[in-house]
């Protein structure tokens, strides 16, 4: 990693033949002229606003919603009994479609389930259909909750960061 020092308004100081400062006060003045940067992608001829970056899809033309993960349509399944077991959230959610991936964490103490899971379905509409009957449900006398695992955020406004001279 390196570090770069910039320094502003380089005619205000005065420098020797030699490009030496002339005593203390050129060192101080030369101190408060520097700004001194640490990190990748400082660079004295491209700076950091510039730049323009690739990205694979344009976030600013999405509207806030569910996403698709690479695979599926994945359902975050909270709430869930501690003793429930994958047969009984698989009977709950198998009259909607076909679940193509379940996962549950359990609790390595206790062996026990750690509360939620994910559930994957390949189509929208059966992930959609699943989520809207099955929210607010029981199972073993546990009220779930059933939200998407993967959504778009609202748009986003970017700020500029002003630097101090």
């Amino acid at each position: 990693m390196a570090d770069f020092l910039e320094i502003d308004d380089v005619e205000g100081i005065e420098m020797d033949e030699e490009g030496e400062e002339e005593g203390d006060a050129g060192i101080a003045l030369l101190k408060e002229k520097a700004n001194k940067r640490k990190g990748r992608g400082f660079d004295d001829k491209i700076h950091r606003e510039e730049l323009e970056y690739e990205g694979i899809e344009d976030e600013d033309d999405r509207d806030p919603g569910p996403q698709r993960s690479v695979e599926g349509w994945i359902l975050f399944v909270t709430s869930i009994n501690e003793e429930a077991q994958e047969e009984d959230l698989i009977e709950k959610f198998s009259e909607f479609g076909e679940i193509k991936n379940i996962h549950l964490n359990l609790d390595r103490r206790t062996g026990f389930l750690k509360g939620y899971a994910l559930i994957e379905y390949n189509l929208y509409k059966e992930a959609l259909s699943a989520k809207e009957a099955l929210d607010g449900t029981e199972i073993l006398g546990q009220t779930i909750q059933v939200d998407w695992c993967f959504v778009t955020g609202p748009k986003k406004t970017t700020k500029r960061r002003s630097h101090k001279k």
